[in-house]
């Protein structure tokens, strides 16, 4: 080795390395706790909040959370295209699974019957039910909350059973992770174990990944199929995601 380079130098230079290191992990740590306080004030159509989002998500997503209600970007969609489209009235008999707070609280005020469904008692649903073989009868509700269930679940089964319970001319709104640029879902029933699972799929509960076959399978299930997409100038006022997608899956039949 060059004299120049001796031990003690390289000591020198490693302890340089560390400092200037650390100082740099100092300023992103500190910009990513900046930016996860709020980037912007966002609007929540759910509550009427105005101001700063919580970060929210694994990897985080900034401007997601809003701190009154615990509504996330894909409720704040959902209750948008609920309203806007006039999904729901008085008449309606409505089943939500995995009822989320935020909506559970406006939803409920828009429906004449709602109810809820778990599969887990501890949960208190009104319902205990797993919906790949929902033990409800045919043609018994007017609409369907499936908010981020169908990742979790052989969404086959579920998507058929939905369009057996929902009554002729009743929807399901649906949402789930989506990724427009695959054209087909990823997924491989190998994959159990939840460290791989979070790995191969984002969540060490979720069984895939769709991709924009999603749309596909609703409409094999017997669905017509429509859709709400996050665009501006919503998405920078209500605080959603970009491009995020609420499926509208209607059963064919006489207009409920």
């Amino acid at each position: 080795m060059d004299e120049a380079w001796d031990t003690a130098q390289l000591t020198d230079r490693t302890e340089e390395f560390r400092e200037v290191l650390d100082a740099q992990n100092r300023k992103l740590r500190n910009r990513f706790m900046q930016m996860a306080a709020g980037i912007a004030p966002r609007l929540c159509p759910l509550c009427d909040y105005f101001g700063n989002f919580a970060a929210f998500g694994q990897p985080p997503r900034f401007d997601a959370r809003c701190p009154s209600c615990a509504s996330l970007e894909r409720h704040r969609l959902i209750w948008l295209a609920i309203t806007r489209q006039g999904l729901l009235d008085p008449s309606h008999r409505l089943l939500h699974f995995a009822a989320e707070g935020p909506l559970r609280k406006r939803i409920h005020k828009l429906v004449g019957q709602y109810e809820t469904a778990e599969l887990r008692a501890d949960l208190f649903p009104d319902h205990i039910l797993n919906i790949e073989a929902i033990d409800l009868p045919d043609d018994s509700f007017d609409r369907i909350i499936c908010n981020h269930v169908l990742e979790h679940v052989d969404d086959r089964k579920a998507l058929r059973e939905m369009h057996r319970i929902l009554r002729p001319g009743g929807i399901a709104i649906l949402t789930t992770p989506l990724i427009e640029a695959w054209a087909e879902t990823y997924e491989n029933p190998e994959i159990s174990n939840p460290a791989d699972r979070f790995l191969h799929f984002g969540q060490n509960d979720h069984v895939r990944v769709f991709g924009r076959d999603l749309r596909a399978r609703i409409i094999a299930a017997g669905f017509v199929l429509d859709e709400v997409t996050a665009k501006e100038p919503d998405v920078h006022r209500f605080g959603l995601m970009r491009g995020e997608t609420v499926f509208i899956a209607t059963k064919p039949g006489a207009s409920s």
